[in-house]
């Protein structure tokens, strides 16, 4: 008979080391894998079962240490890593290369006119600010007038940059304007993301010793978080709408094609480009504000850097 898995494996940090680069790309492949948005509601809660009664030391009969990981990404990859709340299904990271590649391949391709330029940014700030809703850090709630102002405001500046650079390739060649999706959607990240968080930059995020104990909330820390995510978002984009663009004049009738290239581009640069950054990322104490560094030095004074998710 099997011997009973043991309870001291911890499923709170990912299966393999975060401080290398490699072991995050290992990581974040398992989190953004397009099959766990097949995976059913009855499979997402057996996940869940098994993930919250091993944390509290009970062990399901015949659990292999195998399956225990399984359960832990299935779980990582539907529910949020602070409220604990399953997440909205078009939000999850899991789900960035089939939408993705969709809408990419839609701007890409309908480019020429005003009104599919309005049409497709519409459409991908609309993902954008449910995806970054969705993956946002913390645990306090954002309000539905926070929503409708990233909304507004990222849309407005997506759309606005892109019918100004349109405007200006019109009479150049076709190879130059095939970049304008990426550019536009590089300066809406750069609103999108910030606007979608704005309360973790005005109140912070919660920020953690080494052993996960709450310290206090930071907008230093929120500041870095927000900066890492804008960064690897822009370059996420990247192959996919900047890399094609030379293979566009030769696709141009094969349709199926274009959205191959956007596939392949995307189901490595997205588990790529989040493993840019360690997702639970850190910075010394003498980097936050002056009152939250006196109040840890206080109260915690062996404490010299501090942690939080920086959210995806």
């Amino acid at each position: 008979m099997a011997a009973e898995l043991s309870t001291s494996i911890n499923i709170n940090e990912p299966r393999w080391d975060q401080s290398t680069f490699v072991g995050r790309a290992k990581h974040f492949f398992t989190v953004t894998d397009p099959r766990n948005i097949l995976l059913s509601n009855e499979q997402l809660a057996h996940a869940h079962k098994i993930i919250t009664d091993y944390r509290k030391g009970v062990v399901s009969p015949g659990l292999t240490e195998d399956e225990l990981w399984r359960a832990k990404y299935i779980f990582d990859s539907a529910f949020h890593p602070d409220t604990g709340e399953k997440m909205i299904l078009i939000g999850r990271m899991s789900a960035q290369v089939p939408m993705n590649m969709t809408i990419t391949g839609c701007m890409m391709t309908f480019y020429r006119t005003t009104p599919a330029v309005l049409f497709w940014q519409w459409i991908n700030q609309s993902f954008n600010a449910i995806v970054n809703y969705t993956n946002r850090s913390g645990d306090a709630p954002i309000t539905v007038s926070q929503l409708g102002t990233a909304y507004v405001s990222a849309t407005t500046g997506a759309v606005a940059t892109a019918l100004g650079l349109n405007a200006l390739t019109k009479h150049i060649s076709p190879l130059i304007g095939r970049f304008v999706p990426f550019a536009a959607v590089a300066a809406a990240n750069c609103i999108n993301i910030p606007l979608m968080r704005q309360r973790e930059l005005k109140h912070g995020i919660p920020v953690t010793d080494e052993n996960d104990n709450r310290l206090g909330e930071s907008t230093k820390a929120a500041q870095q978080a927000i900066s890492q995510v804008v960064v690897s978002r822009i370059l996420m984009a990247s192959p996919g709408m900047a890399i094609p663009p030379f293979l566009m004049n030769h696709l141009e009738k094969k349709a199926f094609l274009k959205c191959l290239s956007c596939f392949f581009s995307l189901v490595f640069a997205t588990p790529l480009c989040c493993a840019l950054f360690p997702q639970k990322s850190s910075m010394s104490v003498s980097r936050l504000e002056p009152e939250l560094q006196e109040k840890i030095r206080a109260n915690h004074p062996g404490v010299e850097r501090v942690y939080f998710n920086k959210g995806l």
